[in-house]
């Protein structure tokens, strides 16, 4: 299993990451035991970090997530959060599902990218965790925030990592261009891409990826099945949360009629695929039940036929100078 440590912290991410807006609600709800069992399955799979944020169920996951983890010795797993959005109380009503999670609309999210803004929410979640120490802490989302969240969130983010608060620094998004910025201009351990590098979208692999290898930076991939259109290519599939256009529906039953050919599931490709690049320390994918995590641990545990990748190549589906994983 590949690791990487983050940092000169002794933080270190496992190859699959336990991705917790899931167990937040998304989009459906997920009870209790539903969410407690699926945060234990994945521990028997060998699963050693976690990942959260405020922004996930107005902070359900993050309670989620801490009171299930809290039963295991502490110094056996990474967890990670976010800052950059913070709750605070409403009176609209109604549930939160226009920003994609079912839950009661009781909070609101505040952008904040100060500096106080940045200590209040690593509170406020660590309230919520019940923990007393988070090992990453993303900045969330900046992207329309970038000023102050390079010159005054991150700087914020660099003080905790010195006293020992938190034990690295990161910066997630659904965007390679700002994150390949924080790579190159700031002292960030590691970064969180989400869709970006994917068998559909290797934008990330213009820029991010290769400042990120020369740069010895950790990049944790995200969203590999671009939504569920990786997971099961068919008409009226979602792409990057958006129906998806024609052209990229027909690449995708193309990927998926060679995985057929070779005898494996598209998502094992999908799940593999980004460990052919060496930055790439972890690839997170956000479950909410049992039968979510073992299907992915499964999937990635699955050997595959060498020449999978040479076909995808030939078919036109993968570009040659795309690095594929080595080995099956």
């Amino acid at each position: 299993m590949r690791r990487a440590s983050l940092g000169t912290s002794t933080v270190s991410v496992t190859e699959l990451s336990f991705g917790g807006a899931g167990i937040g609600n998304l989009f459906t709800p997920v009870d209790v035991a539903q969410a407690r069992s699926a945060v234990d399955a994945a521990w028997d799979a060998g699963i050693r970090y976690f990942d959260t944020a405020p922004h996930y169920g107005l902070g359900l996951s993050e309670e989620r997530l801490g009171a299930t983890l809290r039963t295991r010795p502490r110094h056996e797993y990474a967890l990670s959060t976010k800052v950059g959005r913070l709750l605070r109380p409403s009176m609209a009503g109604g549930s939160d599902l226009a920003n994609g999670f079912a839950v009661p609309a009781t909070q609101r999210r505040v952008w904040d990218f100060s500096a106080d803004g940045v200590r209040i929410s690593l509170l406020e979640s660590l309230r919520r965790l019940g923990h007393d120490r988070i090992d990453i802490v993303y900045l969330h989302d900046p992207d329309d925030h970038a000023e102050a969240a390079f010159r005054t969130a991150y700087t914020e983010l660099e003080r905790l990592r010195a006293e020992g608060v938190i034990g690295a620094i990161g910066a997630g998004m659904n965007q390679p261009e700002m994150l390949t910025r924080f790579v190159r201009d700031t002292d960030v351990d590691v970064v969180l891409c989400a869709g970006r590098y994917t068998l559909l979208d290797q934008s990330a692999l213009t820029e991010l990826l290769p400042e990120a290898a020369a740069r010895g930076k950790s990049v944790v991939i995200g969203g590999v099945f671009n939504s569920g259109l990786l997971a099961d290519p068919r008409p009226g599939a979602t792409y990057d949360y958006a129906a998806v256009p024609q052209d990229v529906l027909h690449r995708a039953l193309r990927l998926k009629a060679v995985a057929e050919r070779h005898q494996v599931p598209l998502r094992a490709l999908a799940l593999r695929f980004p460990y052919g690049h060496p930055a790439v320390a972890s690839v997170l994918v956000g479950t909410r039940s049992v039968n979510e995590v073992r299907d992915a641990a499964d999937a990635l545990a699955r050997p595959l036929p060498a020449d999978v990748w040479t076909e995808l190549r030939a078919e036109g589906v993968l570009s040659d100078d795309v690095p594929v994983p080595e080995g099956t």
